[in-house]
């Protein structure tokens, strides 16, 4: 049997990349939330087809990893694609193990650094693989309430405009993470925000919102009170032909371009 020893660390992203072009299909075993975010961005910046990936982990990683919403929605992407399959385990008292055709990565975490065991023994892999295959089959399936990033984007883009769009995704992409509930800077904020720049209708994007499955239209009317106390956003009203005034969005800054002092006075 042939094993070597490897640091993966920063080149970690690399390896997760090659084993994506070598196998047909890769196990993900128990992984660290740093494994687990990795092999989800690299899968979604992969360019070529990729292989049936299924991850098997316990239940604490994976609800911790689906409140932020960037990564949710990128794993409501691969799952909607049909790239992507979770299941979980409380009984998995073992290190992170990347399992392909081919190929077995044993990874430690020690401090910062990732290392690792691979072995490229056929019987060896053999072994291992239709091991956890066999716990892959009685774990139970998690699901991702999230929708889908490139359906938000679809939808926005159908539904508002490409601007809207764009800035949509210009909030995303300045910010690493996109905390639940429990924090200010939420999906439903940067939608309420990003609409107020373009000056939305509240009644719209709180439709758009909950159709999708973002929130419901009651999140997107708490959250816009609590951004107007702030002075972050105003309303106007615009009158309808039945019924009581719809409210336009408007943001009292001059402009989404400084990300980073926003999300400042969003949580503040």
């Amino acid at each position: 049997m042939s094993l070597e020893a490897t640091v993966l660390d920063q080149e970690f992203a690399e390896v997760t990349h090659s084993l994506f072009e070598d196998a047909d299909s890769l196990l993900v075993v128990n992984p660290a939330s740093d494994v687990f975010r990795t092999v989800i961005l690299t899968a979604t910046e992969f360019d070529n087809e990729l292989p049936d990936i299924k991850v098997l982990a316990t239940p604490d990683l994976l609800k911790a990893a689906v409140e932020d919403f960037i990564l949710a929605s990128q794993i409501a992407d691969l799952i909607d694609q049909g790239t992507l399959s979770l299941r979980t385990t409380t009984d998995i008292a073992r290190s992170s193990l990347l399992i392909s055709d081919n190929r077995v990565v044993s990874i430690v975490i020690s401090g910062d650094e990732l290392t690792g065991l691979h072995s490229t023994d056929d019987s060896f892999v053999e072994n291992v693989r239709t091991t956890f295959m066999d716990e892959w089959e009685t774990g139970d399936e998690f699901t991702v309430r999230t929708p889908p990033l490139s359906r938000i984007q679809e939808t926005l883009s159908d539904e508002f405009g490409n601007d809207v769009r764009d800035d949509f995704m210009m909030m995303l992409e300045s910010v690493e993470t996109v905390p639940g509930d429990d924090d200010d800077l939420d999906a439903v904020t940067i939608t309420l925000l990003v609409a107020a720049n373009n000056n939305e209708l509240l009644y719209d994007i709180g439709k758009w919102g909950e159709d999708t499955g973002v929130a419901s239209k009651a999140t997107f009317s708490r959250t816009k009170t609590r951004l107007e106390d702030r002075g972050l956003i105003d309303t106007e009203k615009v009158p309808i032909d039945v019924g009581r005034p719809r409210l336009r969005l408007v943001l009292m800054a001059d402009d989404l371009e400084d990300v980073d002092s926003l999300a400042d006075q969003v949580t503040a």
